[in-house]
């Protein structure tokens, strides 16, 4: 299974130098393309997107979410940091399938 990155350009350097060799960044309005393409494919086990473009993919977002297990979709900040409405879907899914609640004091 291979880890995604759908991001922007100064993110996608950071996921690069990270290791990804696959990361995606939309040009113009073709989020929901690159998403639609991602989703189909039967290879990947966890796409990395940045807040800002899950947040232009709510619905779709939402909908995957909902029907699919995975890839685990995992929201990150982009450059200008975390968004004050963040919700932390890993956590959530942690809880699901251990039982227990894991937060940070």
């Amino acid at each position: 299974m291979k880890l995604i990155g759908f991001c922007d350009r100064d993110t996608a350097v950071a996921l690069r130098l990270a290791g990804l060799t696959e990361v995606y960044t939309p040009e113009g309005n073709n989020e929901k393309d690159i998403w639609f393409d991602l989703t189909d494919r039967d290879d990947i086990g966890v796409i990395f997107i940045t807040e800002k473009i899950a947040e232009s993919l709510d619905k779709y977002l939402r909908d995957f979410r909902i029907r699919n297990n995975i890839p685990i979709v995992v929201e990150i900040p982009d450059k200008h940091g975390r968004r004050k409405d963040h919700v932390d879907f890993v956590s959530h899914l942690i809880k699901k399938a251990v039982g227990i609640e894991v937060s940070k004091k």
